[in-house]
């Protein structure tokens, strides 16, 4: 039972980010009653499970709030902002007490602010209790495959229900397949436009149970014919992928008695057509058997094909030791190939050759395991931005793109702070309030934006505003002001911006409670480069900002290339590397002592490692460049050697390493010594810094 009520807590927190996107939806268009029905069900089926495992709390107080959106649905009480707020408080309610950590103080005041809101809530909130059969009697397993005939009544379009809303919400359930049956449309003169002559025939294959499949017609239920039943269990691989007949499904679904069937099977034509021809059964009925065994045909190639994959709820715990167990065997697999190569064994390398492709391919399993998609992250943001707007009195949308876009969970875990401090600067400090912005030609609301989209073996989000902007005079007063740069140094805007982050700095001349600007900026730094990442800054004044975080799509293993310097060897992340050139001594000489390097005719500055780390020595006759990008910039690092190409298990440093800034990890190598991963970003900010 243990088990079970973790499950249901886990499914409650899902359907608890359904109900408040559903609101924050509706708070934006009021005239959505679907919105509506996908709170109330979502609502519902917290209740009702609730009430199976225990949380009579929680059924309680779902009830409660399921009354109020039956309320909005049949027209008793109107949206509005102070509803919306309320219901939101209720769900953060509901997740306290699923957590074990309600107020019931404030439960309390929920309750009687409903109670004010709505004089009907009292009475109304005793006659509708759910009925018994109402409760998820089943939960989700395996796709089951639904039969459902859906005549609504004729006057349906009148109450102000849309059919077709109720299908697409068949739709959002599992895989669907409808077809109309336009049969009982009259002729022209005795056609009434309000009504609706229209019946469905949908066959649905989802993880769902009944109830909720019945939900979906929870409020046409009593003025229509509705039927479903369960056509597949879905739970069967033997049967192959064998479906039913034409003839038998429509047997089955009673549009023929076997009797006229086997009178029209002693013809030579095609049941169908024979069917249709003798008037037995309409051709929309036909045409929509045929749907069902088609659709039937997928499903069970599908299952036969999958051998019923499903999904399984993994604690994060136990990935993280999958990955860690994963860069052992990395590592083994190293030394395994170090091995072939200096016995020269051709069994050996053979073998080695087979071991590395098989870790190849269970690294990028298990690395792809750890992937979610950040859509889920930017959606709950709406809450913060929402709550947030209306504490500054300001209107403010959030639009979103590249939601699909996927990155390590760790990461993303890991990037929500950093996230939330900018959203809140944005909203405090970028966007006006409505009088300025419309005193300066633009629309009341403002537009904060959020984007993803992959880039080689990185992330790239922005998160940008068209709020007032940056002002870099200003930025460079107050950094000037606090002695971070001196009076006369000259930074181009893009090096001003960077200011922002640097801690405790700010240009706000008035701190808020929600944030200033900078105040907290300096968190999103480090922690962005805690995560091997990068951040920038671009700004128009009047226009708006775009912060731009560059995040590596995983922390634990990357393909790196390895260097030597003098006795030592190095890692270089591949994600950032260009190209590799030689470096001879004539050419350094020709530059007369400057490190740059012309490389086609562009010229590409060079940090010197050597010099860098200190290492004793005198370097080769011939060195190597690698050539690396950082935020647009071509940047060259000069090495004795390159080595090649090298899949990096990144292992944390020792304590006596911490405060080396220059190097973000180690990994091990295959002859089992140890080689530091150097990190490029801090590199080229300490070597190619602009005095100030």
């Amino acid at each position: 039972m243990d088990t079970q009520k973790e499950t249901f807590k886990e499914e409650a927190q899902e359907l608890l980010i359904k109900i408040e996107a559903a609101l924050l939806e509706l708070e934006e268009n009021p005239e959505d009653m679907g919105q509506v029905d996908r709170a109330f069900r979502a609502m519902h089926t917290i209740k009702g499970s609730g009430a199976m495992f225990g949380f009579d709390d929680i059924t309680d107080f779902a009830h409660k709030l399921e009354t109020v959106f039956d309320l909005l649905r049949d027209g008793k009480a109107d949206i509005t902002r102070d509803l919306i707020s309320l219901a939101l408080k209720a769900c953060d309610q509901i997740k306290g007490m699923l957590e074990g950590s309600e107020d019931r103080a404030e439960s309390h005041r929920i309750i009687i602010s409903l109670s004010d809101m709505f004089p009907e809530f009292k009475g109304f909130d005793h006659d509708h209790e759910a009925p018994p059969e109402s409760i998820p009697e089943e939960r989700r397993g395996s796709e089951k495959t639904y039969r459902i005939i859906f005549r609504p009544d004729r006057c349906i379009l009148k109450n102000g229900t849309s059919p077709i809303n109720l299908l697409n919400e068949l739709r959002e359930l599992g895989e669907c397949d409808v077809t109309a049956h336009p049969d009982t449309i009259p002729l022209l003169k005795d056609y009434d436009h309000e009504a609706c002559y229209l019946y469905w025939d949908i066959v649905l294959t989802a993880d769902k149970g009944i109830n909720e499949i019945k939900d979906v017609f929870i409020f046409v239920e009593d003025h229509s014919e509705i039927k479903i039943e369960i056509i597949d269990e879905g739970d069967d691989v033997s049967v192959g992928v064998e479906t039913k007949r034409l003839g038998e499904i429509l047997v089955d679904r009673g549009d023929v008695t076997p009797e006229k069937l086997m009178t029209a099977l002693n013809t030579q034509k095609r049941l169908g057509e024979i069917l249709v021809e003798e008037k037995i059964v309409s051709n929309s009925r036909v045409g929509a058997a045929l749907r069902e065994q088609q659709h039937m045909r997928r499903t069970r190639e599908k299952i036969w094909k999958t051998a019923q994959t499903s999904s399984v709820r993994v604690p994060a715990e136990r990935l993280d030791a999958l990955v860690d167990l994963v860069g052992e065997l990395v590592t083994v697999q190293a030394r395994l190939t170090q091995k072939a190569t200096v016995d020269d064994d051709p069994d050996l390398t053979s073998i080695a050759e087979d071991v590395e492709k098989l870790t190849n391919g269970l690294r990028d399993n298990t690395m792809s395991i750890r992937m979610v998609q950040i859509g889920s992250t930017f959606t709950a943001f709406r809450r913060l931005l929402r709550d947030l707007s209306k504490d500054l009195e300001k209107d403010v949308v959030l639009e979103t793109e590249g939601g699909e876009t996927e990155l390590d969970k760790t990461v993303i875990d890991r990037l929500n702070d950093p996230m939330v401090h900018i959203i809140r600067n944005c909203i405090d400090h970028g966007i006006e309030t409505p009088d300025i912005r419309e005193a300066s030609g633009k629309p009341k609301t403002g537009t904060i934006r959020l984007s993803a989209e992959h880039s080689g073996a990185h992330v790239i989000i922005r998160i940008s505003d068209d709020g007032a902007g940056l002002d870099s005079e200003t930025i460079r007063k107050k950094a000037i002001q606090n002695n971070v740069i001196a009076s006369d140094a000259e930074l181009s805007k893009k090096e001003l911006f960077e200011l922002i982050f640097a801690p405790g700095f700010s240009t706000a001349k008035k701190v808020t409670d929600v944030s200033g600007r900078g105040v907290g900026l300096d968190v999103v730094k480090r922690n962005v480069d805690a995560l091997r990442g990068s951040v920038e800054v671009t700004s128009k004044k009047g226009e708006g900002a775009t912060v731009i975080l560059k995040l590596p799509l995983t922390l634990a293993i990357i393909e790196g290339l390895l260097v030597r310097l003098g006795s030592d060897k190095y890692v270089m992340p591949l994600s950032s590397v260009e190209e590799c050139v030689e470096l001879t001594k004539a050419e350094s000489e020709k530059v007369q002592g400057r490190d740059i390097l012309n490389v086609r005719d562009e010229i590409v500055p060079y940090v010197r490692l050597r010099k860098t780390f200190e290492i004793d020595g005198d370097p080769p006759g011939i060195e190597h460049v690698v050539i690396t990008r950082v935020n647009g910039d071509r940047v060259g690092f000069v090495v004795d050697s390159v080595i090649g190409g090298h899949q990096t298990v990144i292992k944390p440093l020792g304590r006596g390493m911490k405060q080396s800034e220059d190097i973000s990890g180690a990994t091990i190598l295959g002859d089992g010594t140890v080689a530091l991963i150097l990190d490029i970003d801090k590199l080229i900010q300490e070597q190619l810094e602009p005095v100030h």
